[in-house]
């Protein structure tokens, strides 16, 4: 067996894998319309009108979150429900001045018979695991809701959850579809926003309504609190608990109820190394997931359709070693193509463009679902491929330290209080101070890759060149924006530093 044929069938290997996970895409639209029609259901008027209103805690776990913790300790104030029936804990693991903040800032609320505390831990055991199940030790909330940093929950959102567990004492959790009050920001944010409803408009609302398993999202949604025990309560020995806990329960028998209909609105990260390292944490804690709970889901009496949506939904991030192997591999495939010894291998390889339409699809009916100028928004796809390819150095690094059990910290995604193009991030904390060595890595690749296109249009194989030229200008994006954010922030913080002198 010669080289050629060893790449080439490794290649062939790569977009198989490709081929199974992303088209999975058509079969979340083939269920979004067979279950259409659920799509409206709701509880009826007089069900949301509750006699007697249980005792509710709202948990806010944060680490150092100085710019967007007093938005949101406002808006869960507003929220309607009645003072004496909420409880408000505000976990707190920050070690710079964050804590201050939140002490000055909520003596206004205590003052008014808010039932509003401060936990402030002086270490991260357990990272946001271990706050939340600290916290829940003293909880006098029969349910608890939790909201991240970024979040600014709407005032009616208790009134239009809480009554979904008085419909069926097995609801264990109620998930809201999260909105992004930034996604106009910038481009990155439009992409990021396109990923996420893809994820919340499609998959979450699709699942649920087909009786598979979906997930808890960390934060927008309220758990029985006797759930979270029933299921084990919450466990730090991977970086997605809130996946992990989800399946525990939901394998216990308990069901989770997503809202597409109501929404809590969220900051997107605005700045491309605060995007880095959250993709980092899903991708590897979805990893660590799968290897704890999948072998229970196979040994399960779960039916096999049920196990097949769970092996998509808990292991698809396995797919980005392949998606960076497949970027690798362009450049010789297209000199072995060049040959002409495998034509007819290359004629079958065309089939797996529709492993692209299955994507397409699924994100064009997210965007389609909601928004009235979907067709604007969808031209962004394009973009959010690119990368999506362009992220797969690192979070293949993501999935390899998964699979081996190499510990790492929960690395939270900073917020800077940026909504529009008046706000500014050159003035904040927080911010990667130090060009990250993967950078220079995804910029060598896009070089790399650059030669391939080049090669690729010098013999007019012009089939191959949109793919090749979105890994080129994947990995130079993220690569150049990595670059380009850390030397603009040191830039500016030395100009800061020399106004004050």
């Amino acid at each position: 067996m010669n080289i050629e044929t060893i790449i080439l069938g490794v290649y062939i290997f790569s977009l198989s894998l490709l081929f199974i996970f992303a088209s999975h895409g058509f079969n979340m639209i083939y269920w979004y319309f067979r279950t259409y029609k659920k799509r409206t259901e709701d509880l009826e008027p007089e069900q949301f009108n509750i006699k007697d209103w249980p005792v509710v805690t709202i948990q806010l776990p944060l680490y150092n979150e100085k710019y967007v913790i007093c938005r949101l300790i406002d808006a869960v104030i507003r929220i309607d429900y009645p003072k004496d029936l909420l409880e408000i804990q505000i976990l707190d693991d920050s070690t710079d001045n964050t804590k201050n903040i939140i002490e000055e800032h909520i003596k206004q609320y205590t003052q008014q018979g808010f039932d509003v505390k401060h936990i402030h831990r002086t270490n991260r055991d357990g990272y946001k695991a271990g706050a939340l199940k600290e916290g829940l030790k003293t909880v006098r909330g029969e349910f608890v809701a939790i909201f991240d940093a970024d979040f600014i929950p709407r005032k009616k959102f208790l009134k239009r959850t809480i009554p979904y567990f008085f419909t069926d004492p097995k609801i264990g959790l109620v998930q809201t579809r999260w909105e992004h009050i930034n996604r106009d920001y910038s481009i990155l944010t439009k992409t990021q926003a396109i990923a996420l409803d893809g994820h919340f408009v499609v998959e979450q609302a699709v699942r649920n309504r087909a009786g598979f398993f979906i997930n808890f999202n960390g934060t927008g949604g309220v758990w029985r609190k006797e759930c979270i025990y029933d299921a084990g309560n919450w466990e730090a020995d991977t970086l997605t608990e809130d996946l992990d806990l989800s399946y525990r329960a939901q394998m216990k028998g308990w069901k989770l109820k997503y809202l597409i209909n109501f929404t809590s609105p969220a900051e997107l990260p605005s700045e491309i190394n605060s995007l880095r390292s959250q993709q980092f944490r899903w991708t590897k804690g979805a990893i660590e997931t799968a290897k704890k709970i999948f072998p229970k889901v196979l040994k399960s009496d779960m039916s096999v359709k049920l196990k097949f949506q769970s092996f998509i939904h808990l292991c698809s991030n396995i797919a980005y070693p392949f998606i960076l192997l497949a970027g690798i591999l362009n450049l010789p495939i297209t000199l072995i193509k060049e040959s002409g010894q495998y034509d007819d291998v290359f004629k079958f390889m065309s089939f797996f463009i529709f492993a692209f339409l299955s994507s397409f699809f699924f994100y064009l009916y997210s965007q389609k679902d909601i928004y009235p100028d979907w067709q604007k928004r969808i031209l962004y796809f394009p973009v959010f491929m690119t990368g999506s390819m362009g992220l797969s150095v690192n979070n293949t690094k993501a999935v390899f330290e998964g699979l081996i059990n190499k510990k790492s910290e929960f690395v939270r995604t900073p917020k800077f209080m940026i909504v529009d193009g008046k706000d500014t991030m050159m003035n904040k904390k927080y911010l990667t101070k130090k060009i990250p060595f993967i950078a220079f890595i995804e910029g060598v690749l896009s070089v790399y890759c650059f030669i391939g296109v080049g090669i690729s249009a010098y013999y007019a194989q012009i089939a191959s060149l949109p793919f090749q030229l979105m890994f080129a200008f994947g990995y130079g994006l993220i690569s150049f924006l990595s670059i380009k954010q850390v030397i603009t922030y040191n830039r500016a913080r030395r100009k800061m530093l020399s106004d004050k002198k």
